[in-house]
């Protein structure tokens, strides 16, 4: 397949969310172009091509549809972007005195009413000031063929109302619709220092131990293998392993739990934990951009240009509902002055212009992007990391949930209980040749064999190890080939083995062709799994399912105790695989099916199912790859919490579609029977999209 490249630029200038969806439009219309995706909240875009000697042209017609659709944009490639400039923060404060001088000279208007010259004058200095910007790009972009835009709407409405006398109503227009849109700004601008704030774990130095010395360096110059110091209060800036001190660390940014962890030499911490009291020196096991806090933001920044289907209708719905409400307003002009005469076309124009106020679906445009990057924020800071507002979206539709048993629905530290030996073999025996054939694996099965044995393994007795996929292990030693696993591996070697039905994973032991005995290994379910299937059940989820690679009795007896509709058992990584698209085939409803598992083994399984949940996958490649959610915890009930997140976040975008719909749809109907002024309809324009995006903002706080 060929590899699709990717260029990442920061935008300056944008400020028109309407745009931003028509600029999105004309560069993915680029011969070249594999994908085009604006951020307008994150202010980037991010261009697609296959063809790496297209780069240049594309960048080149790139810049040139922007041109050709908002004057004052430029884009700036991310790798050489810098911090915010100055003058941009200013912009706004500029914008405020402008307005300010406007609204004086327009209520000196209406003081100095003896003199019509002087106040018709007024009028036009404060619509000036006001709208002189507004007025230039319409016309500028009028020339370009640029007509439905706000600029166009908005000039056309203020100065056919000048044409039929209405000079007062014209200039407050012009200067409260450059209000509403400086507040709008502002409420934007807040929403996205708000979620910057959420994503505010980047860590700034790294302290380098070089020759007994410490120096502060960036993070991305730090090596695998080098060594650092972490003081109390600092951010970990690289994933490591703890080779000096103890301390408790906070990992709130990353796993959303406030209560602190205990770590001490030896123990892997991840870039984002907070150093709380000690001080500790650190090994350095990951290079900045492949650490924890690099992949996280990088996943987390990308999310907003995975959009939803409801962002797409919107964007396709304001391309078609801009030109229908113009030509409308058109018409409301001209055909009722043909009907009841010319001498009432002022009446009728005035209401056209109404409509033309009002039809601008910035309201929509803006706000909902904003909604759905609040709520993938917001489940961030819940320690649930969401890849796109198409899956934050999915997660309201869920018809069946399939978990994975070991580590996912259960604790995953597995104890050996019991051994039970053939005649000829003793229990230490079998336990010796257990964790010998073991000894490579770090398996949790493995690791409880290891720990029960609790004697260092002699590695030198193994010739040779093979990992049986779905089976067990294969090892060839001083003593002979041993095999230990489960009854599948006993049938595919032709060993006659013991058929134990018992509550627990069964570990059978074989050497040289002789059945020796079996290991009786238990494991059990999450303090919160019982609690996260009934939540599932009450949230409306049809079913709750579980497949799992282990034996009859230790799945059935974690399928009543959890109250799970079904368990599959005794499953090859492929036989999972093949259940998980049964059941997508069988279920008689609509909604997306889940699957939640550990991210390494079931990957191949979070592929296909509609939505895959990483379980406990933090700082997993496998996880993070494979997986459209990933849970930064081990706890199953997070996944519950993340439903919770995406039911308000499309709670708030219906909200605001219903709105801005419905107040645009009262007050074109009004206008056109002639009940609603300019006023209506600056707010129908300015005033709706402004309480739409307060209200989006709602949902990056939840």
């Amino acid at each position: 397949m060929e590899e699709v490249l990717k260029r990442e630029f920061i935008i300056k200038g944008l400020h028109c969310a309407n745009c931003a969806a028509k600029i999105e439009r004309g560069i993915q219309s680029i011969t070249g172009v594999h994908k085009a995706s604006i951020d307008f909240v994150g202010r980037r875009l991010v261009l697609e091509y296959k063809n790496p000697k297209d780069a240049e042209r594309i960048l080149d017609e790139a810049i040139k549809t922007i041109d050709s659709i908002e004057d004052g944009v430029e884009i700036i490639e991310k790798k050489s972007a810098i911090k915010e400039e100055p003058e941009e923060k200013n912009e706004i404060k500029m914008e405020i005195w402008k307005l300010a001088a406007a609204l004086l000279i327009y209520a000196l208007a209406h003081i100095f009413k003896s003199s019509e010259i002087l106040r018709l004058s007024l009028f036009a200095a404060a619509y000036v000031l006001a709208g002189g910007e507004v007025v230039y790009k319409a016309f500028r972009n009028l020339f370009k063929g640029n007509v439905f835009d706000e600029n166009f709407l908005m000039t056309i409405a203020t100065i056919g109302a000048f044409a039929i006398g209405e000079y007062p109503e014209a200039a407050a227009v012009m200067i409260f619709f450059n209000i509403g849109e400086i507040f709008q700004d502002m409420a934007v601008d807040r929403s996205r220092r708000s979620i910057k704030a959420l994503m505010n774990i980047r860590p700034d130095h790294a302290n380098l131990v070089l020759d007994n010395t410490v120096q502060e360096v960036s993070p991305e110059d730090v090596q695998i293998g080098d060594i650092i110091l972490v003081k109390p209060g600092e951010r970990i800036p690289l994933d490591g392993t703890v080779v000096k001190g103890e301390a408790s660390v906070d990992t709130a940014a990353l796993t959303g739990e406030s209560a602190p962890r205990s770590i001490k030499a030896g123990d892997v911490v991840l870039s984002g934990f907070i150093v709380k009291d000690k001080m500790i020196t650190l090994k350095v096991d990951k290079e900045y951009s492949q650490s924890t806090v690099a992949k996280i933001l990088d996943l987390v920044e990308n999310a907003a240009l995975k959009k939803a289907p409801t962002e797409n209708f919107i964007t396709k719905f304001a391309k078609v509902y801009t030109p229908l409400v113009v030509f409308t307003a058109l018409g409301i002009a001209l055909i009722p002055s043909f009907i009841y005469g010319f001498d009432t076309f002022s009446q009728w124009l005035y209401r056209a212009l109404i409509f033309l106020v009002v039809s601008c679906p910035c309201a929509l445009v803006v706000s909902i992007p904003l909604s759905f990057f609040g709520g993938i924020g917001g489940a961030s800071k819940k320690g649930i990391l969401v890849k796109g507002g198409n899956y934050l979206e999915a997660l309201n539709s869920i018809n069946t949930v399939v978990f994975d048993k070991t580590g996912t629905l259960t604790e995953g530290v597995f104890k050996v209980n019991e051994i039970v030996n053939e005649k000829d073999y003793p229990i230490e025996g079998v336990l010796e040749y257990a964790a010998t054939a073991e000894s490579f694996s770090d398996h949790p099965i493995a690791l409880s064999i290891k720990e029960a044995y609790g004697k260092s393994v002699d590695l030198s007795k193994v010739l040779h190890h093979e990992d049986v996929t779905g089976k067990g292990i294969k090892a060839k030693t001083e003593w002979g080939e041993i095999l230990v696993g489960n009854e599948k591996l006993m049938e595919s070697e032709g060993i006659s083995y013991k058929e134990i039905d018992a509550p627990g994973t069964i570990v059978h032991v074989a050497i040289e062709g002789n059945y020796a005995g079996y290991i009786l290994i238990s494991d059990k379910p999450k303090s919160d799994a019982k609690e996260t299937v009934k939540a599932l059940k009450e949230a409306g989820v049809k079913k709750v399912v579980m497949l799992t690679g282990d034996n009859k009795a230790a799945a059935m007896n974690v399928k009543q105790a959890l109250g799970l509709d079904e368990a599959y058992y005794e499953l090859l990584p492929q036989e999972k695989v093949a259940m998980l698209e049964k059941i997508k085939g069988e279920k008689s409803e609509k909604g997306n099916v889940v699957f939640v598992g550990d991210g390494i083994n079931d990957a191949p399984v979070l592929t296909m199912a509609d939505i895959g949940v990483a379980m406990g996958g933090l700082g997993s490649d496998a996880a993070i790859e494979a997986s459209d959610i990933v849970l930064m915890t081990d706890e199953p009930s997070k996944l519950v919490e993340g439903i919770k997140v995406a039911a308000f976040t499309r709670k708030i975008v219906l909200q605001n579609i219903v709105f801005a719909l419905g107040v645009k749809l009262i007050v074109l109907v009004m206008g056109a029977l002639g009940f609603a002024t300019m006023w209506e309809a600056v707010f129908a324009d300015v005033g709706v999209a402004l309480i739409a995006v307060l209200n989006a903002m709602r949902v990056v706080r939840s």
